[in-house]
């Protein structure tokens, strides 16, 4: 069934914020130690960041999978589908000032359906936002 917006589901129309990408461990850490949500075909890793860290109005987002997935090509195919899944999903459901971890599951992320993956994403991130931190 076509949304209102032709893409599925009845999400808002897309609006232009730009992802910043996690790069650096410590980051990845404190994600790791904040909020999760199992999905089927991937885990999702949320925090919000505190008043002191840099660009409080930026959703930043970074990709993990381990050796676990795969092998190189392997990884490499399930970390493109991860980003493609937070490019379409985050800007409208993601929250300024949080940091998002997505990571792959062996087997899961690669061969999974993408638009079972994309309901599960819209899933978890109500969840996670529903939840009191």
């Amino acid at each position: 069934m076509q949304g209102q917006n032709g893409r599925g589901t009845d999400m808002p129309p897309a609006v232009s914020v730009r992802l910043e990408v996690i790069k650096r461990r410590s980051d990845f850490l404190k994600a790791a130690r904040a909020q999760r949500r199992g999905m089927p075909g991937f885990l999702l890793q949320a925090r919000r960041r505190a008043s002191d860290e840099p660009d409080p109005s930026a959703i930043r987002v970074g990709f993990t999978c381990s050796r676990k997935v795969g092998n190189a090509v392997t990884r490499n195919r399930a970390k493109r589908r991860l980003r493609a899944l937070a490019r379409e999903i985050l800007p409208q459901l993601g929250r300024p000032g949080w940091d998002y971890v997505l990571v792959g599951r062996p087997g899961a992320t690669v061969t999974r359906d993408f638009a079972a993956m994309r309901e599960d994403l819209i899933r978890a991130l109500r969840r996670i936002h529903e939840s009191p931190q």
